[in-house]
């Protein structure tokens, strides 16, 4: 990818975030999911193209940031990227958040909406049925206990079609890897806040213009939950990637690259 390439850190609220900013023009922060960390966009940035400088960072606990171990809640996620976007210089950009990072994407709108323009929602959640809660408790259990690598490996099997499994050992081998990387205790408290939150009565205060992506295998219930976030933020834009589960990042880069470059530069 073209232009400047930056790399730094910033300390926030007793924690430091790894960040690196890339590209000139339309300024764009993307935001990770639990246990990834800011290398986890660059497919999807290198396909999105050189008209945009892209804001990549390490939330607190991932990847190079400090290994803090929680607790955390959405209120701190979006004090630490507000910090963040004030420390390089980011006015009003679009934001881009995937799985946990849509959710803070989501808290990000409600809290602090003016300080970005446009909001991208991708394989989040925003609310959960009495089922799901169940599940949800359970896998807590699995990953706050040495049973970690059962909910990893349950994890990825959620992420990945049989299909990409199956033709990238390579890839999926890497993601575990990456995964089990993350400071136990600090992935275990950013997954306790994106299971347990609940946006869900909230998304009617989000008034950026905001697209909402989902891959239509993925098992969870994130094709739902995008749909009830569609409803309930005015004026939204809803896509469904067919055959993608919620990976999307990994299995089709460059299919979420060109839903991000035609929502990001529209009139």
């Amino acid at each position: 990818m073209g232009g400047s390439l930056r790399s730094g850190e910033f300390g926030a609220n007793g924690t430091t975030l790894r960040y690196v900013l890339e590209g000139e023009g339309t300024e764009v922060v993307f935001i990770h999911g639990v246990g990834a960390n800011k290398e986890s966009w660059e497919e999807c940035v290198a396909a999105l193209g050189p008209e945009f400088r892209s804001l990549r960072f390490d939330l607190r606990g991932h990847g190079q940031s400090a290994k803090t171990p929680g607790p955390y809640s959405l209120e701190m996620f979006v004090e630490d990227i507000a910090g963040l976007l004030d420390h390089v210089g980011f006015k009003q950009p679009h934001m881009v958040g995937f799985s946990l990072g849509g959710l803070i994407a989501q808290a990000f709108g409600v809290m602090r909406g003016k300080a970005v323009d446009r909001l991208v929602i991708l394989s989040a959640i925003a609310g959960r049925t009495e089922a799901e809660w169940a599940n949800v408790h359970k896998r807590l259990a699995t990953l706050e206990t040495d049973g970690a690598g059962a909910h990893y490996e349950a994890a990825l099997e959620r992420w990945f079609t049989p299909e990409f499994r199956t033709a990238h050992p390579d890839i999926i081998e890497r993601r575990r890897i990456e995964l089990e990387g993350n400071h136990r205790p600090s992935y275990a408290a950013a997954y306790r806040v994106f299971a347990l939150s609940d946006m869900a009565d909230k998304l009617h205060l989000i008034k950026n213009r905001t697209l909402v992506i989902t891959g239509e295998g993925d098992p969870g219930s994130n094709p739902r939950m995008s749909r009830l976030m569609h409803e309930r933020i005015a004026g939204s834009e809803l896509a469904i990637m067919p055959r993608l589960r919620h990976s999307v990042l990994v299995e089709g880069p460059e299919i979420v690259a060109g839903h991000l470059r035609r929502f990001l530069t529209a009139p």
